[in-house]
This record gives structure tokens, sequence and C-alpha cells, in this order.
């Protein structure tokens, strides 16, 4: 799709300075800008990028004020930053804008399917599951048994969403990811093996939950493990059985909950941070990358460390670690002076 300078300014309400007739089709970064891109400048750092880019149409704040020739076209907005992540969100949007159901689908009979849905190649669907309006659904995703997906979701390829799962409005699942599988449920046996727990409860995602490539989402041993609305978490985070988390709260890539823990609203936990079974971490916690959650957390709290403890006592503590062997010297140094 190729787009003027002129339309770019209507939809956001912006203003041109240059030709209004310039034409774009793709988006890019300013300093990688070819003819025909269409880019942004909001960072002041890149802003010797913008006499210099070969981008046919630049977003740039209304106060930017040029030092030199510019070759690009200008529109001006309020905030380029913003402005551009709507230019972004509606350019992804065109690319999902499909529909119709692939020749090599299997849905079930029994299945019943919204308006406008998109069911790709090779993509299986079960008995009994429920697919809302406007869903997409890529090529080789598994959708089992009584499953429920609510309107405008987008599930993409290799996903799987296991029976009785229940996944709300407006979500996105990505590639590998596996909704609903077995929680690691075993019972110590007195031989020394271990008996697997059935694992008999569901899934349920919130509305606008948006989960990232090859994570995993356990089905609870008893009741259901719940994902608030707007929860946001990346690529290859584990989500063991019974896991609560709650609305709005963003969880970085490979960490891992494990099972009946309780996590707040508007929580952000970074990367590769383990959080042990059966405690309850409360609302607006922030957990810095890497730390091990051993205990209970109260609202508000900023932590880190292993076991994780105050962020601010952590970076106290930390100016204490590195001169850990120079410390030590002095102590010795100190020991056997007053032993002399």
């Amino acid at each position: 799709m190729k787009f003027t300078a002129q339309q770019i300014a209507t939809q956001l309400e912006g203003t041109v300075e240059g030709d209004p007739n310039a034409e774009v089709f793709q988006l890019s970064k300013i300093e990688e800008a070819q003819k025909g891109s269409l880019t942004f400048l909001s960072n002041p750092k890149y802003t010797p990028f913008i006499y210099k880019t070969q981008a046919s149409v630049t977003i740039v704040n209304q106060d930017f004020i040029a030092e030199d020739d510019l070759s690009t076209t200008l529109v001006r907005v309020n905030n380029a930053y913003d402005s551009f992540t709507i230019l972004l969100d509606y350019y992804n949007k065109a690319k999902t804008t499909k529909s119709g159901i692939a020749k090599s689908a299997e849905i079930d009979p029994s299945v019943k399917m919204g308006k406008n849905c998109f069911v790709g190649n090779m993509t299986c669907i079960q008995e009994d599951a429920e697919i809302g309006d406007d869903v997409k659904i890529y090529p080789q995703v598994y959708i089992g048994s009584n499953v429920s997906i609510g309107a405008g979701t987008i599930v993409f390829a290799g996903a799987k969403i296991l029976e009785d799962s229940i996944v709300g409005d407006n979500c996105v699942i990505h590639s590998g990811t596996v909704i609903g599988s077995d929680g690691f449920g075993f019972a110590p046996q007195k031989n020394g093996n271990y008996k697997k727990i059935p694992q008999t409860g569901i899934v349920v995602l919130g509305d606008r939950v948006e989960v990232g490539s090859n994570s995993t989402i356990d089905r609870a041993t008893l009741g259901v493990t719940s994902i608030g609305n707007g929860v946001k978490l990346d690529n290859q985070i584990q989500i063991a059985h019974n896991v609560e988390i709650g609305e709005n709260t963003v969880i970085a890539a490979q960490t891992g909950i494990a099972g009946s823990s309780k996590i707040g609203k508007n929580c952000v936990i970074g990367g590769q941070v383990g959080i042990v079974g059966h405690i309850n971490i409360g609302d607006n916690v922030k957990i810095q990358g890497q730390s091990g959650v051993i205990s209970s957390i109260k609202d508000n709290a900023v932590i880190q460390g292993t076991p994780a403890f105050s962020y601010n006592d952590y970076n106290k503590s930390y100016v204490y670690f590195k001169n850990l062997p120079n410390i030590v010297k002095e102590i010795n140094r100190i020991v056997k002076k007053l032993d002399l």
C-alpha cells in the first residue's frame, strides 16, 4: 500500500512541510531509510540523521527547527513518537487483515465460527470450540475442544491452545506458545517414583493479553490459571498451574512463576526472574532482572537480588560486594597489626 504525505498528515492531524504528494510504502529507521520510506524523529540524539536521510517523509515534532537543508518532506505533529506508534499499529493491522478458511484447515462441524475470520493452512480446530468475530488464526495452529477465543484475537503460526482454555477479546498469541498444557504436578511415592497428579483445571486469559513466542501457560490442577486484562508476556515465559496475574502487569523474557503464586496489578517484572510457588506479590511491584523471589512482597515494592530484597538496599550492598576482596585484605591487615 502507498500513502502520500498529505494522507498521513490528515490521519495524524498534522501539517505538511514539503511535497504533499510524496509517497511512501514502507516504514524505516531514520538512519537506514531509503526513498519510499516513512520514518520519524523524536529523540534529539538522532537529529543529525534527518539531514542525510533518504526517507520520502519524516514525522517530526511541531517545534523541530531545521538547521540545514532537508531532502525529506516533513509531517509536523504534536508528538512524533506517539504519532509513529499510531501508524505502526495501523500498518500492523493492515498486514493482518485476512479472511477466509484455507482448504487444508480441519475444522470440526460443531465449531461455532464468527464473522470475518481467517483460518490458515494445516490448522486444526477441535469439537465445540467457539471462535469470535474477526479472529485470525494462522497456519499450523491447534485449537483444542471446548476452547473459546474472543473477538479480534490473533493466533500466530504454530501456537497451541489446548482443551477448555478461554482466551479473551483482542489478544495476541505468538508462534510456538502453548496455552493449557499440564501443570507440573507429581506426588512422591514410597518406592522413590513419582505419580502424576491429573491436571483438570483450565487457563483463562482476559482481554488485550499478549503472549510472546514459545511461552507456556499451564492449566490449573483444579480451578483456574488466570491472566488478567491487559497483561503482556514476553517470549519464553513459564506460568505454572493455578498462578494468577493481575491486570496490566508486564513480564520480560525467561521469567518463571511457580504454581499457585499470585501477582498483583500493574507490576513490572524483569527478565530471568524466578518466583517460587504459593506466595503473593502485591500491586505496582517492580522486580529487577535475574532476581529470585522467595517470599511474599507488599504493594509498591521495588526489589532486586537473589534472594530478592529492597532495590535501594541491594545497590548499597553492591558497593561492598564488589570491594569485598579489598575489605577482607584491610581487615586481615588490622587483625595482624592488633596481634603484634
